[in-house]
């Protein structure tokens, strides 16, 4: 396995939770806009334009790696199976990115990819289709290639220009909406209106490419709310995309969002109040799209399902979470935020219920802090 080492390509920072096991091709570097008041990813960091050339040059190597981590299941005598060889490699190549992400691929089956970073289809559409149409070649038992995009790139792209994306193989464009509000959009400096979230999103769904759009319950604050939740669902309701996910609000210190909140300008909801709104938002959207609430940010992970089918079973899990008493409500955000639950169920787990108590009783009492400060320090903490 020595000869592993010598291999290495280039890596972004990020990639969405959905593409956990997905091949990692970085084809820009940081973000164009940057400028957002809620992101810290890119702060401080120059967008580039990687040449195509670079970029096929690392999906080469990214083959060579693939094709060393096969020959070795046969020199170490497990006869061409995977999973055990690509867990070791991965478990062993700690100080090497690119070999641990080929081996988790390839224990994933190897079938998806993601192309970084934050904004890919700002490249020029011949130079992406070169990028997409090498990956397929290199890499024939690909069932889905990703990107993240950013609205506004995908309404200045023509319709056919897409459509060629798509016949290339690109599956599915992560967009961030995070508000339709053209309230909020502009406070948090996103650059882009909620025309251009329509038509970008409109136009990705015209050349059949799949649509995931990320919505941030909480971006508008107390002030700002009721638009937040009302303008976001009629964006969405326009759209119609494949996908909703949920990313909720969390201000980390040294955003420019964190000064506004320390000046009192902008004002948290607390995480019952973003229920509210997530609830809200639900009863106003009237989509065909499968509903996501796939990060740890969200207190409640379980909303989720295909609507409108999943609807009025995702308000019924809002209207658990509001019929608890006080004290059921702060077991369960602590508990959520620390570790213990994953899901509202696992409230009713005497055990675990009992646990929650002590440790919140047992923060409080060493700190000055309330349990509610408390659980905002464990929020913060999360990247």
């Amino acid at each position: 396995m020595q000869s592993l080492t010598n291999y290495s390509f280039e890596l972004g920072p990020i990639r969405p939770p959905s593409e956990a096991y997905s091949l990692l091709i970085r084809a820009t570097r940081n973000c164009p806009w940057n400028r957002c008041q809620f992101c810290a990813v890119y702060k401080g960091q120059k967008f580039e334009l990687r040449p195509a050339e670079d970029v096929l040059k690392d999906i080469e190597t990214a083959k060579a790696i693939a094709d060393e981590i096969r020959e070795l299941t046969w020199r170490m005598g497990y006869g061409g199976r995977l999973k055990e060889v690509a867990a070791t490699i991965y478990n062993q190549y700690q100080h090497n990115a690119s070999v641990r992400n080929v081996a988790l691929w390839l224990w994933a089956g190897g079938e998806s990819a993601f192309l970084q970073d934050a904004n890919t289809l700002i490249m020029r559409t011949p130079d992406l289709v070169t990028v997409v149409s090498f990956l397929k070649q290199i890499f024939p038992g690909l069932t889905r290639i990703t990107s993240y995009a950013r609205s506004k790139t995908a309404a200045k792209k023509s319709v056919e220009e897409l459509k060629q994306l798509k016949d290339a193989g690109l599956s599915r464009l992560h967009v961030g909406l995070e508000s339709g509000s053209d309230l909020v959009l502009k406070y948090m400096d996103k650059g882009v209106t909620a025309d251009d979230h329509i038509e970008g999103g409109k136009k990705v769904k015209e050349a059949g490419i799949s649509l995931c759009e990320y919505v941030m319950p909480g971006l508008g604050g107390r002030e700002m709310s009721p638009d937040h939740v009302m303008e976001t669902a009629r964006a969405l309701n326009e759209i119609d995309p494949d996908y909703i996910r949920l990313r909720t609000l969390n201000v980390q210190q040294g955003l420019p969002l964190w000064s506004r909140i320390e000046s009192g300008d902008f004002e948290l909801q607390s995480e019952d109040e973003v229920v509210e709104e997530i609830g809200s938002l639900i009863e106003e959207l009237e989509v065909t799209s499968e509903f996501k609430s796939d990060h740890m940010m969200n207190l409640l992970p379980e909303i989720e399902g295909k609507f409108p089918q999943a609807k009025s079973v995702c308000l019924a899990t809002v209207n658990r979470y509001r019929a608890l008493s006080p004290r059921d409500k702060l077991n369960f955000r602590f508990g959520r935020r620390a570790g213990y639950y994953e899901k509202l169920d696992e409230l009713y787990d005497a055990h675990k219920y009992k646990k929650v108590d002590e440790a919140v009783e047992r923060l409080t009492s060493e700190t000055a802090d309330s349990a509610d400060e408390v659980i905002l320090g464990l929020k913060r903490s999360f990247t």
